[in-house]
């Protein structure tokens, strides 16, 4: 694949992120992984967690192409694993990075496609679906990000040689493992005022006051049903990848070769974040680093890890500012008893008793279908993104004192009036929105790792590499 494909599959990766309710997290939402249990010789098998024997329409496929990993009712064949191998070398080159030995990958490489197929599985099981439609959007806004119309887009794939169904499929799995995250984060993640004002204390209190740092990251996955031996070998596997960083090797090489994280392909690099985000046994461990210096292993509840900082910046509390509408407005739904055009016309009926001069308030107490309506359509004051698009954009047109042509949204029919404009300070408002998007990141970090860590250790896994 291209350099300029690769760039559109991340860009449509970074969409799908960007439309999630919590921020990327200090531990990435990692792939929770066991080390490949080895093999006595090429015939032997090793199953997690059940003893359930093969189905029989899953044994008869090894003719076909042969079976690396069966994972609960599906299997990953040796022409999947090749791929996928081929495609993480593929994008290590791009970035400039000497990949790890090939077998070494390749387990790498077969453990995030377990995990992946296991979330996927799991999704489908709660029946959790991306439609057409949503999927033919986000991939127009991954051209959209390339500033390719979509035909261009088409023709840089089929260029490359990438089958588009194949495409669209990875993309739509993506979402799906996306999704089920966020199901995940919304029923078991909550931010109080109390918390932040606890984390705004302890920014203050911590002296480093509003640093953020650029990390690379390596994980060594555990899990809880892990043996002590176990854990033990992933102590010293992590060891192993301190040893190779301290003896010059390129922590992104190391990244690809040891690490358990999502990220693992690429560099190990995450996002700038502040470092009160990171927890107190982080803020510890990197505040006394300088740009460039690499941690001990350090242990958490989901492995070991190994944090590089690439570079360090202060992110001031600067005054921030928004322009803000006082506005009111008169709604009337479409719903099953009243269609699209008898909506239309009943507010075209309102907006001209409006033109002929009667109060806009008065309407709207007696026709708007809203919350609103008993204060005469008022909304209060609205910062940019309150409303939908259409809302906003018609409202953004008005002059205070002026009233809109009617205005269609998903809601229904609206007439919109500016009453007044003016420019607020949100300053302390967006400190305090810092800080509980910072909080609810590191608690979706645990909830996701949660679930992915019960998911593994309830699958069903049976290893059929030769070599592993």
């Amino acid at each position: 694949m291209s350099k300029k494909t690769y760039l559109a599959l991340i860009s449509g990766l970074i969409i799908l992120l960007s439309e999630q309710l919590w921020a990327e997290t200090l531990v990435d939402d990692s792939s929770v992984s066991m080390q490949l249990p080895e093999h006595d010789n090429g015939s032997s098998t090793i199953q997690d967690n059940h003893t359930e024997s093969v189905p029989k329409n899953i044994q008869s496929e090894i003719a076909i192409d042969r079976i690396v990993a069966i994972v609960n009712e599906e299997i990953i064949t040796q022409r999947e694993l090749d791929n996928a191998t081929r495609s993480a070398v593929t994008n290590l080159m791009q970035q400039g990075v000497e990949p790890p030995d090939p077998d070494l990958l390749q387990k790498q490489v077969l453990e995030a496609m377990i995990m992946k197929s296991i979330q996927l599985q799991h999704a489908k099981e709660l029946g959790m679906s991306i439609s057409d439609s949503k999927l033919d959007e986000t991939i127009s806004r991954i051209a959209d990000e390339n500033n390719l119309s979509l035909q261009e887009f088409y023709s840089v794939l089929e260029q490359d040689g990438v089958n588009f169904n194949e495409f669209r499929k990875e993309i739509r799995n993506e979402m799906l493992t996306v999704r089920l995250k966020e199901r995940e984060i919304k029923n078991l993640v909550n931010v109080t005022d109390g918390e932040v004002d606890n984390y705004l204390r302890t920014q203050e209190a911590s002296g480093l006051g509003n640093d953020e740092y650029l990390l690379a990251h390596i994980m060594v996955s555990i899990t809880e049903h892990m043996t002590p031996v176990q854990i033990n070998e992933r102590a010293t596997r992590a060891e192993q990848a301190l040893k190779k960083l301290q003896e010059g090797v390129d922590f992104a090489q190391v990244a690809a070769e040891f690490s358990d994280a999502p990220n693992a392909m690429k560099g190990g690099v995450l996002e700038w974040r502040p470092i009160a985000q990171m927890g107190p046994t982080f803020m510890k461990l990197l505040s006394p680093l300088e740009i460039g210096e690499t941690t001990p292993v350090v242990k958490s509840p989901d492995g070991f890890h190994i944090f590089k900082i690439l570079d360090q910046r202060e992110s001031n509390n600067q005054i921030v500012t928004i322009n803000q509408t006082q506005a009111r407005h008169i709604l009337v739904k479409i719903n099953e008893l009243v269609s699209e055009n008898d909506a239309m016309q009943e507010i075209i009926q309102i907006k001209a008793r409006i033109d002929n001069g009667e109060d806009f308030a008065e309407l709207a107490k007696l026709y708007s279908e809203d919350s609103s309506a008993s204060s005469g359509g008022d909304l209060g004051w609205l910062s940019p993104g309150n409303t939908v698009p259409p809302f906003e954009q018609a409202m953004d047109a008005l002059a205070p004192g002026q009233v809109s042509d009617p205005v269609k949204t998903q809601f229904g029919w609206h007439l919109i009036e500016v009453i007044e404009r003016r420019e607020q300070d949100v300053s302390s408002e967006h400190q305090r929105e810092k800080a509980r998007k910072a909080i609810r990141t590191r608690k979706a970090e645990v909830v996701v790792q949660d679930m992915l860590r019960a998911l593994r250790d309830q699958a069903y896994v049976e290893y059929r590499m030769e070599d592993i």
